[in-house]
């Protein structure tokens, strides 16, 4: 294969800044849940790209879409709009408590333009005073420094100076200390519906409902980032649909795109009224080719037939680890909604996710952690059964290579 000799993983130490650490396979070709490396080393796909590749590798709606729409337009700029554009904020207003969409190319940036948007709300309506922004431990909403800083985890956000203020965190699903944290000075409340960095931890769904009743008490809006539980992930569109309730702003990104680059911030036409002209912008947000995949994989995956296919593929992977549990015992649980599963370690095997990570790798899957403790798995929404059979037999390979040493 042309340049695999020389693009090998000891060139990313002498050209790439060294804030990853990539593994030493270098995937060139994927197709469905199955990616090829250079020496043509097959891999069954359980990452998903963390969550992104939510309709596999090189499917043929978004190829056709990609290639339809690279024959056209690339490339505005914001002082027009495109109908790429116009599709996507419709289908997504359509679909969504959302009347108003703005469109960036990340999840941090959608969060970014979250956050600046209720800071604004709050002080066009409330007044200056009203800037607190209330947050979780364990939470993960970009690596800007405003997100990273919001995040509830220091260690993502220490060693770069002084942060921003007015950002309160506290434990994820303590209702009692958020009752006690929450005041007429809190601007907004941000979370995950499932903690995805933080260990793939769900949400009470009574913990929501009174996150959401103390929001409307206190005048705050409550931001939900959906970067990772967004786009069919959770088996709805978006995952506050299984909870009763609708946040005032939502973030979308990830799986969005389906690959491409692209995010999205969802909004009320009340709240989105705050970003007036020039307050906010992005140079490629709502560009043509990345609203044309976009708006492919809304048409594959907000249908029936794969949100309801999504139900059925978990309760498979549910059994699949269990089942490998029982004979290892090295889960304490497994636990997340949809295809956003954690297998959490049990005292035995603690800070081990990584080891359970490379020995996948070793067996030919591609899987995540979720910190130390938690392997994550995030396959495509529409991974034939076939090969999540597959993947979990060489999950248990990585299994018993990691317990027997």
């Amino acid at each position: 294969m042309s340049g695999s000799d020389t693009l090998n993983r000891a060139l990313f130490d002498d050209v790439m800044v060294p804030n990853y650490n990539p593994a030493a396979i270098i995937p060139v070709r994927g197709e469905g849940s199955r990616v090829w490396d250079q020496s043509g080393r097959e891999f069954i796909d359980f990452a998903g790209g963390i969550a992104v590749n939510c309709l596999g590798h090189c499917h043929p709606a978004l190829v056709k879409a990609l290639n339809e729409q690279g024959n056209k337009l690339w490339h505005l700029s914001n002082v027009m709009t495109n109908e790429p554009a116009l599709q996507l904020a419709k289908t997504l207003v359509d679909s969504t408590f959302a009347e108003r969409v703005y469109f960036a190319n990340s999840g941090a940036e959608a969060n970014e333009a979250a956050l600046k948007l209720a800071r604004r709300y709050a002080l066009e309506h409330h007044g200056e005073e009203k800037d607190q922004i209330i947050a979780f431990t364990q939470g993960f909403h970009g690596r800007t420094f405003f997100t990273v800083s919001v995040g509830g985890q220091p260690a993502y956000s220490d060693g770069f100076g002084p942060k921003p203020g007015g950002i309160d965190h506290l434990a994820y699903n303590d209702i009692e200390g958020f009752k006690a944290l929450i005041s007429d000075r809190t601007c907004a409340v941000m979370l995950e519906p499932i903690q995805g960095e933080g260990g793939i931890v769900p949400a009470d769904a009574e913990f929501l409902r009174q996150v959401r009743e103390l929001c409307d008490q206190h005048n705050a809006l409550l931001i939900f980032d959906e970067v990772q539980t967004g786009v069919g992930r959770t088996g709805k569109l978006y995952a506050y649909e299984h909870y009763g309730i609708a946040p005032d702003i939502l973030t979308t990104a990830k799986a969005l795109g389906g690959g491409f680059p692209i995010a999205a911030m969802l909004t009320t036409a009340k709240v989105a009224a705050s970003l007036k002209v020039g307050t906010h912008g992005s140079t490629y947000g709502g560009n043509p080719l990345a609203c044309a995949v976009a708006n492919a994989v809304l048409d594959v995956v907000n249908t029936d037939a794969v949100l309801n296919g999504v139900a059925q593929r978990e309760a498979q992977l549910r059994a699949g680890l269990e089942a490998i549990n029982a004979k290892f015992d090295v889960f304490s649980e497994v636990r997340g909604k949809g295809l956003l599963m954690g297998a959490v370690l049990n005292e035995q095997y603690k800070g081990k996710a990584r080891d359970f990570l490379v020995a996948s790798v070793d067996e030919g899957l591609m899987c995540l952690v979720a910190g130390a403790n938690v392997v994550r798995f995030t396959p495509s929404l529409v991974i034939p059964e076939a090969d999540l059979a597959e993947g979990l037999a060489r999950f248990e390979r990585a299994v018993a290579k990691v317990v027997n040493g």
